[in-house]
């Protein structure tokens, strides 16, 4: 575990709100230099607080407008790997993504779809197809809160 100071927890607090920030950008709004504030974000990349930068797509803006989490059971008979099932699934590309979890269900999937339709048509041919898919059961999102998380 990295220890972290104030300055520290800011520039991951900037960097989480927008990563396309530069470093000069970010170095004025924390009052550092750039080369400061870039030695600041090499060190927190190159010891795993910083695991990469990703591109959050407006998916309602693309045409998908509905998102079902699915709780997943695999069949009991006949039982594939988890490898098999988990690269099955990882080809649908509604699938956003794939959770192994402990509990209730094997697995946790969120799967996007343009409308209801569109999500029924990849439930029973795609989802319902999956070697060794057992229950299903399926919640549709409704809203979303994007929470800070654990840097406040």
């Amino acid at each position: 575990m990295i220890e972290l100071d104030t300055t520290d927890r800011a520039l991951l607090r900037a960097l989480r709100d927008d990563a396309t920030q530069t470093a000069a950008e970010l170095g004025r709004a924390l009052g550092l230099s750039q080369p400061a504030t870039w030695r600041r974000v090499k060190r927190l990349t190159e010891a795993g607080a910083i695991a990469g930068r990703r591109l959050v797509l407006d998916r309602e803006a693309l045409g998908f407008g509905v998102t079902v989490f699915l709780g997943v059971k695999l069949a009991g008979k006949g039982r594939p790997s988890l490898q098999d099932f988990e690269r099955a699934v990882s080809a649908i590309p509604e699938v956003q993504t794939v959770e192994h979890v402990l509990g209730l269900y094997d697995y946790r999937l969120r799967v996007t779809a343009r409308d209801l339709p569109d999500f029924e048509r990849v439930l029973r041919r795609r989802i319902m197809a999956l070697p060794g898919i057992g229950s299903v059961e399926a919640n549709v999102l409704l809203s979303e809160e994007r929470l800070p998380g654990p840097l406040g």
